[in-house]
């Protein structure tokens, strides 16, 4: 009877084997895997950085309540004190005459630019999902979600003058609330709305520790990498934080859609992981 129990207990899974299956976190590696989720980041500061930020600069210029422009709007959203953003908005600062100086032709293509980026950005959520790409007539659907990324970010500045708790409360509850809307408007309603708000909380979470991180590590390498190597060290700086971005818009989808299908009410029953197709 001993042998025999002995036998048994080498067969089974240790502690921890058990408590990671428990937790299926495999599950989650994989469908990061699949989902190119590194790729994908570096696919969306690469876009945000060579469309979408001409188009809010020029949004930016044309700001009737003059707010700062397109660099106080960048410090903002990173988090940068006064040093950092002054170094920073000498090499974003637009010319004076940016707004007179664009063609139609000229803010036609960038509107097109970022239209493309927001289309990066619905093909993520369609492959979270598992749904099949969105067909070209729905290309409006990414021109009126850029116009919401606009507002949003353009609030963010409004408020950025309010007491530190206020403001944290308005940002957190309408972040939460613009990529809860962002997944479900993108999607065309294919996916009910109590199903997206897991991913569009575990984004705006991990905005707030993105900017957190980028005020202890980012502050600091804006103004040595100014010294050490002039705009080009800044620009690498943004672009390593637009990475950060694009994973956690990405990686927030992705993990609210894990903890919905492996420890929400739907989980299914004798799956270990959901595949992303």
């Amino acid at each position: 009877m001993r042998r025999r129990t002995a036998r048994a207990t080498r067969g089974q899974p240790g502690p921890l084997i058990r408590a990671w299956r428990r937790l299926a976190a495999y599950a989650l590696i994989r469908q990061a895997r699949d989902l190119e989720l590194m790729h994908r980041a570096l696919g969306f500061a690469t876009l945000a950085l060579v469309t979408l930020a001409p188009l809010l600069i020029v949004i930016a210029a044309a700001d009737p309540l003059g707010r700062g422009g397109f660099a106080s709007w960048l410090a903002d959203g990173m988090g940068l004190p006064d040093r950092s953003a002054r170094v920073l908005t000498d090499i974003f600062s637009p010319p004076p005459k940016v707004v007179g100086s664009t063609s139609v032709l000229g803010g036609i293509t960038l509107a097109l630019f970022g239209v493309a980026f927001g289309g990066s950005v619905q093909n993520g959520y369609e492959r979270i999902w598992g749904l099949p790409a969105g067909p070209w007539h729905r290309v409006w659907r990414q021109g009126v979600w850029l116009i919401a990324l606009t507002a949003y970010l353009y609030q963010e500045v409004l408020t950025r003058d309010l007491p530190g708790g206020v403001r944290i409360a308005i940002s957190s509850a309408l972040g939460t609330l613009f990529f809860w809307w962002g997944q479900h408007f993108l999607l065309g309603g294919q996916i009910v709305w109590r199903r997206l708000f897991p991913g569009a909380l575990c984004t705006m979470i991990g905005l707030i520790g993105l900017r957190g991180f980028s005020y202890y590590v980012f502050t600091p390498l804006i103004v040595t990498n100014a010294i050490s190597y002039g705009a080009v060290g800044i620009v690498l700086v943004v672009e390593s934080w637009l990475i950060g971005v694009g994973f956690v818009v990405h990686g927030g989808a992705l993990f609210g859609h894990w903890l919905l299908h492996h420890h929400g009410p739907e989980r299914p029953r004798g799956s270990r992981w959901t595949r992303i197709r």
